[in-house]
């Protein structure tokens, strides 16, 4: 009766968590293979032989004992990975996060809000933050369904870091300050941050225990966006969290030393919930044509984000949306619905006016504002986005391909095509079916990508298949795709099929 009871109860969203296994340690061999394996297409047949050589002595020799103590890690620690990716691939990068390392874009949502309006854009931003507090709400209560792949779970840990959570920057390595809690765990921050024209503001999200309706959250957007209309621009000490890191570490040092309440408003800015960036801007787009939004949100005004936050949700004067994100904390939001105004009442309930929170700043400190915005405005970004409209992935499904392989050799030819040789390229691999797994890295750029670019270059080539008795796997004819001048790629033939089909001639 118990087992049946657990059986119909939803799952939690983190109920899975302790049960998955520990990220296994690879195979030094298999290692070593699929790093030559990259190497491959970029060496020269000299150069090849010399890495297979260095490799050969190293897995002779150092390899040996440092994979022994990758295996002893790996029994004290069940993702073994998991601190040495986070330290080194962030945390103890010294370069400016938000133009460096952040990623922001149109937001997930920005086809809801289409096309642009003038005027409505904080009724649209009221909208939009009101069903991204659904979200948090789903994560918070555990009510958001555990992911997996078929049936097996997926780690979730990494929607722990969506809200309430922010980096901090230290002198030689930042940390990550994650202030969410589950409510089986306890309170949890609850209150937003709205900046606008170089001032923070901040409010809760809660009245009562529920969530603001979007009536009040217009409220609250309005209110800020009147009282800067009206009054100087502030100091726009957020622009700091677009430094070096060392310097940001060190700037921040400073601040709190100057007055204990400056430290109490850092507090207040890295617990949030998320920050509501009321951007001034109409970055021009049309329904194809990200170009100016996508540069807006990873190059715009830097007094108005908190670079170091794990969510800015920008909110454009023309109505639509971006987003600028810390990467180190892995924002993902999906589930946010058509931005349309919920059924429910208009009335306002008498909730506090948001608050202003004001830094105690010097000399130094505005030096060091004013360097950090000629350093972010002198960077160099050259951006082209545009969303691809003729085909999508189910009519490369109808074609029996992949659509992710389909994207990644659709590069690869227009990087060979524009350059003639082939583009190193890293790609995104998943590793959550482990404990705290997270990404890992793939390098589609393989030879037989390589060969496959070259016959598509090559007016002459043929692509035919033929018999070529390389035996069966699992009942299926093992075969040779023939790609032209003597360069082929091995092809599982469908049940019942032999080895040879007649010729197929294609052009390019």
């Amino acid at each position: 009766m118990a087992n049946h009871l657990s059986e119909s109860l939803p799952e939690r969203t983190f109920q899975h968590q302790s049960s998955l296994p520990p990220l296994p340690v690879p195979s030094l061999e298999s290692s070593l293979l699929k790093y030559l394996d990259a190497v491959h297409p970029f060496a020269s047949e000299k150069e090849f032989k010399a890495t297979v050589d260095i490799v050969r002595k190293f897995q002779e020799g150092v390899g040996k004992e440092l994979h022994k103590k990758l295996l002893q890690r790996a029994k004290t620690k069940k993702n073994w990975l998991e601190e040495w990716w986070l330290d080194t691939a962030y945390l103890e990068v010294r370069i400016p996060s938000q133009l460096n390392v952040n990623f922001g874009g149109p937001a997930p949502y920005l086809e809801h809000s289409w096309p642009p309006a003038e005027g409505v854009y904080l009724q649209r931003a009221s909208m939009s933050t009101w069903y991204t507090l659904q979200y948090w709400n789903l994560i918070r209560t555990e009510r958001l369904a555990p992911q997996k792949a078929g049936k097996t779970a997926l780690d979730m840990d990494q929607f722990r870091m969506l809200f309430c959570t922010c980096k901090v920057p230290g002198v030689k390595k930042d940390t990550i300050r994650n202030y969410f809690k589950t409510e089986s765990e306890g309170p949890c921050p609850s209150h937003l941050v709205v900046m606008c024209r170089g001032r923070i503001f901040t409010f809760d999200a809660l009245c009562d225990g529920q969530i603001l309706t979007p009536p009040e959250l217009l409220r609250q957007l309005s209110y800020v966006k009147e009282r800067c209309e009206a009054e100087p621009e502030g100091d726009g000490v957020a622009v700091l969290t677009s430094e070096e890191r060392t310097r940001w570490a060190k700037a921040r040092e400073h601040l709190i030393s100057i007055d204990p309440h400056n430290k109490t408003i850092l507090e207040t800015i890295q617990s949030s919930l998320f920050v509501i960036s009321l951007d001034e801007t109409k970055p021009y787009s049309t329904a194809e044509n990200y170009t100016n939004m996508t540069m807006e949100a990873l190059t715009g005004d830097p007094t108005i984000r908190w670079g170091d936050k794990s969510y800015n949700s920008l909110v454009f004067s023309d109505g639509t949306f971006g987003s600028n994100c810390d990467v180190s904390l892995f924002v993902c939001l999906e589930n946010v619905q058509d931005c349309k105004s919920p059924k429910g009442s208009d009335a306002v309930r008498p909730i506090p006016l948001p608050e202003e929170m004001v830094f105690t700043v010097d000399e130094k400190i505005r030096s060091d504002i004013s360097l950090a915005k000629h350093h972010y405005l002198e960077s160099d970004l050259q951006i082209v986005c545009y969303a691809f409209t003729a085909f999508g992935k189910e009519l490369i499904k109808q074609k029996k391909l992949h659509p992710d392989t389909f994207v990644q050799l659709a590069m690869q030819l227009a990087y060979y095509r524009m350059h003639k040789k082939p583009g190193s390229c890293y790609e995104t691999a998943m590793t959550r079916k482990f404990y705290h797994g997270r990404t890992e890295t793939m390098r589609p750029c393989t030879q037989e990508a390589v060969n496959w670019c070259t016959a598509m270059m090559d007016p002459t080539c043929d692509v035919s298949m033929y018999a070529c008795g390389r035996g069966k796997i699992d009942g299926r004819s093992l075969c040779l795709f023939h790609m032209g001048h003597d360069r082929f790629s091995p092809r599982l033939m469908p049940r019942g099929k032999p080895c040879c089909w007649p010729s197929i001639n294609t052009t390019n």
